[in-house]
C-alpha cells in the first residue's frame, strides 16, 4: 500500500521538445555570432562557453525530462528510483505566486538539507529546498502539491 502511487508529474513531449528546442537554438545562434562576426578574442571566447552551456543545458533537459516524477504515502521519487523527499521529512509546500519555484510547479522545504541536484525541466534541489516543475504540466504539479498538502497534515494530526 506504501508503494501506490498517488500522483506523476511528466512533462508532454511538446513542452518537452520546445524546451529542448529553445535552448539548443540559442547556444547554436550564440557560437554563430561568435564565429560569423568575431568580436574581439575575449569576447569570442566567452560566446563561445555560453553557447556551449546551452547546447549542454539542452542536453540534460533532454535526459532529465526521460523521467517522470511518482508520489507515494512515503516518498517523492523519480521513475528512476532517484529518491527526492521522503514525505515525513517534507516541512512545508508552498505553491504561492511570490515561491522562488520553477514554473508551473511548486517549492518544498524539508528537515535536513539533501545534496543539490539539478534536472532541468523536471526538478531541482539545493539544500533544505526543492523545487518541482518547469516544462511540466501545471495541472499535474497542482494535483501532487494538493495531495502531499493533505499528506503532510495527515501526518501532523497522527503526530499530535
Amino acid at each position: 500500500m506504501d508503494d501506490e502511487i498517488l500522483a506523476v508529474v511528466e512533462t508532454s513531449a511538446m513542452r518537452r521538445w520546445m524546451g529542448i528546442i529553445m535552448l539548443a537554438g540559442v547556444g547554436g545562434l550564440v557560437i554563430y555570432v561568435a564565429l560569423a562576426t568575431p568580436p574581439e578574442p575575449m569576447w569570442q571566447a566567452f560566446l563561445i562557453v555560453i553557447g556551449v552551456l546551452a547546447l549542454w543545458m539542452a542536453e540534460r533537459m533532454r535526459r532529465a525530462t526521460e523521467y517522470r516524477l511518482e508520489l507515494t504515502q512515503t516518498q517523492l521519487r523519480s521513475s528512476d528510483g532517484e529518491i527526492i523527499a521522503l514525505v515525513g521529512d517534507i516541512k512545508k509546500v508552498d505553491r504561492g505566486v511570490f515561491a522562488f519555484k520553477p514554473s508551473n510547479g511548486f517549492m518544498l522545504r524539508t528537515a535536513a538539507p539533501g545534496p543539490r541536484a539539478w534536472r532541468p525541466g523536471l526538478w531541482w534541489r539545493m539544500g533544505r529546498r526543492i523545487g518541482v516543475g518547469g516544462v511540466t504540466s501545471a495541472g499535474q504539479t497542482k494535483a501532487m502539491s494538493e495531495i502531499l498538502s493533505a499528506l503532510l497534515a495527515e501526518h501532523d494530526q497522527v503526530a499530535e
